[in-house]
Order: structure tokens, then C-alpha cells, then sequence
């Protein structure tokens, strides 16, 4: 049976990962696949459409960046939002397949913003990153890999 306190926390921290907050989603989706009680697809869906969506408030918060860069809040540093911006340019939207990455994922997402990458095209790289990251940790904690 699915249990939808689950399934809100996973998304909750899977979205506020991919955003300003620190999280880790990966740990809460490792825990809750050995735990066994849940499918392991729905709860890969739910932690990449989370950190999806958590990924879209960054490209919207690019949108707007010019209000926003030097806000201490600001989810990406000055220097951290030039480096992207180097590789976004220098590998395009692809990159956004990388968006999954620790260092420097959060602020390509930022940076596709700025760039004015349309929202759909984002999403789907984006998801795809994601959800990549999520199915390889999941069949890794199977010991599929």
C-alpha cells in the first residue's frame, strides 16, 4: 500500500534538495527502498519528479536574476554562476543532463534560466538527468551494479 506521509517526505526532500536549501535526497531514498515497504519505481518517480521540480524554481529564479544575483539568499555564488554559464555555452543545453551533479548542478539549472532556455526543453533534460541519478543509486542499493 502506498503510504502518502512517505511519498510527501521523499518528494519534499528530493524538491528542497534541488533548491537553495541543503538536503540530500539520496539517503532518504536509499533508506526507504531497504526498508522494502514501497515499490521501488513509484518511489524513483517521485524523488526525480521532486527534484525536477526543485530545478524549476532555480531556472524561474533565472529568469529574474538580474533582481536577485546579489541577494545573499541567492542559491548560486557570483563565481559559481560564471562557471556554468562557461560550460552551459561551451556544451549547450545538454549539460542540463548533468543537472544531478553536487557541484555546479544546481547553477546550470539557474543558468538555463538566464539563458532563456525554454521550460520544456528543460524539463525533459532535466527529468532525464534526475531520474537517471535515481534508478542507477536504486538498482545499486539492489546490487544490480
Amino acid at each position: 500500500m502506498l503510504d502518502i506521509g512517505i511519498y510527501g517526505g521523499l518528494f519534499a526532500a528530493a524538491f528542497l534538495a534541488a533548491t537553495i536549501l541543503p538536503m540530500q535526497s539520496e539517503a532518504i531514498l536509499v533508506s526507504l527502498i531497504l526498508a522494502g515497504n514501497q515499490p521501488v519505481w513509484a518511489l524513483v518517480l517521485t524523488a526525480s519528479f521532486g527534484n525536477m521540480l526543485g530545478a524549476v524554481v532555480n531556472w524561474a529564479l533565472g529568469r529574474g536574476i538580474e533582481r536577485f544575483r546579489h541577494h545573499r539568499w541567492f542559491p548560486v555564488s557570483e563565481q559559481q554562476l560564471e562557471r556554468a554559464e562557461r560550460w552551459y555555452h561551451r556544451f549547450g543545453r545538454w549539460s542540463l543532463l548533468l543537472s544531478w551533479l553536487p557541484i555546479g548542478g544546481d547553477a546550470l539549472t539557474v543558468v538555463a534560466g538566464v539563458l532563456r532556455e525554454p521550460l520544456a526543453t528543460f524539463v525533459l533534460l532535466v527529468l532525464a538527468g534526475k531520474a537517471a541519478r535515481y534508478v542507477v543509486l536504486a538498482a545499486a542499493t539492489h546490487g544490480l551494479l
